[in-house]
């Protein structure tokens, strides 16, 4: 049965296919449980929707281990920061099994039996899009900026030959691939989208996060209202300097997305004297002064874009651009400027 099996009558049936029902945790009142932290995450987890809809899109063969354990499991090994599911073999069963409320977690063996079955379709990234359309639904203000990052993700593996990627913490090009994350303001992450073969950033708004936004982004303005203001928009990305491109910024305000991002080439420094002092007061109740200039600016291909400078104590000036042409200068600088703060809300006064 295993090291630190005690429902021997449950695991017995199990073995031979007459468990109709997974077993259901049961936590029990214990004292020095290694890792036990864990559980004060738990709650987090349910309420962003962990077990949520699993049902629907997953479905597991008759066994001991049931679809909302084996998903606790996963859960608590990412926040262990376990790097692998093999390295579950030199970790003592039964201690793990108290964390997730039965008497110890399943084989490597088994876990990946049971991980195979959950991803041999497409039920995880049908679960994902209806997660990820609940989340903005319930939050629309959230929705309204979305912040779009790569990440390269590093490839240990020899089952495959994955292109080479730089990654900058290492300094070096190696196989991996790459994650595109779209995120709301206060850094809670909608959706990812997986690239073994990076297109660009652009490519992977137009193709893949663009059309699943589409789909689930709730409705901010409606039809009459863009058709009544040209300069209106429906959405904001905010990127980094890979999304800098005056084609797709037209294409992106054709379909009336407005976007936000650094100015890849700035040219010449502004007077200092056009820069004012702003007092940001963010939700925390923290406080921050941004010294902010605004000029119009025409692009290469003549498209007219907001161009707004930031000038550090040092006298370095910052640039950014963007094509939402009604929002107030100060919260698209908040918006791009003080992304470090990944402040759910923010407030902004004016001196």
């Amino acid at each position: 049965m295993g090291m630190g099996t005690r429902n021997v009558d449950a695991r017995l049936a199990a073995s031979i296919g007459q468990l109709e029902e997974p077993v259901v945790p049961d936590f029990q009142a214990l004292q020095d449980v290694p890792k036990g932290g864990v559980l004060f995450a738990l709650p987090a987890l349910l309420v962003t929707g962990l077990l949520k809809y699993s049902e629907n899109f997953f479905k597991l063969s008759k066994g001991y281990y049931g679809l909302d354990s084996l998903l606790i499991i996963l859960a608590f090994i990412a926040l262990v920061r376990v790097k692998s599911i093999e390295s579950l073999r030199y970790s003592a069963p039964g201690e793990w099994g108290k964390l997730i409320g039965l008497d110890r977690i399943p084989e490597v063996r088994t876990l990946r039996s049971k991980i195979k079955q959950l991803t041999q379709d497409e039920g995880p990234q049908q679960w994902s899009e209806a997660l990820c359309k609940e989340w903005m639904q319930s939050a629309p203000e959230q929705a309204s900026i979305l912040y779009i990052d790569g990440h390269v993700r590093v490839y240990n593996g020899q089952q495959t030959k994955l292109p080479r990627h730089h990654v900058a913490r290492q300094k070096l090009c190696l196989r991996a691939t790459t994650d595109y994350w779209v995120n709301a303001m206060d850094g809670q992450p909608f959706m990812v989208i997986n690239k073994a073969v990076d297109p660009g950033m652009i490519k992977v708004i137009e193709n893949d996060i663009l059309p699943q936004l589409e789909k689930r982004l709730p409705t901010f303005v409606n039809a009459e209202e863009l058709k009544s203001d040209p300069l209106l928009h429906r959405f904001t990305l905010v990127c980094d300097r890979e999304s800098y491109s005056p084609p797709f910024f037209r294409r992106m305000k054709a379909q009336r997305v407005a976007c936000l991002t650094y100015h890849k080439y700035p040219g010449e420094n502004w007077p200092e004297e056009e820069f004012l002092p702003y007092a940001v007061t963010l939700s925390s109740g923290e406080q921050t002064q941004l010294n902010l200039a605004e000029r119009g600016h025409c692009l290469s291909n003549g498209l007219w874009v907001r161009e707004i400078r930031k000038l550090s104590q040092k006298g370095h000036q910052t640039s950014i651009i963007g094509t939402d042409y009604r929002s107030e200068m100060i919260p698209l600088a908040v918006a791009m400027f003080a992304r470090w703060s990944q402040e759910n809300f923010f407030k902004v006064s004016v001196n």
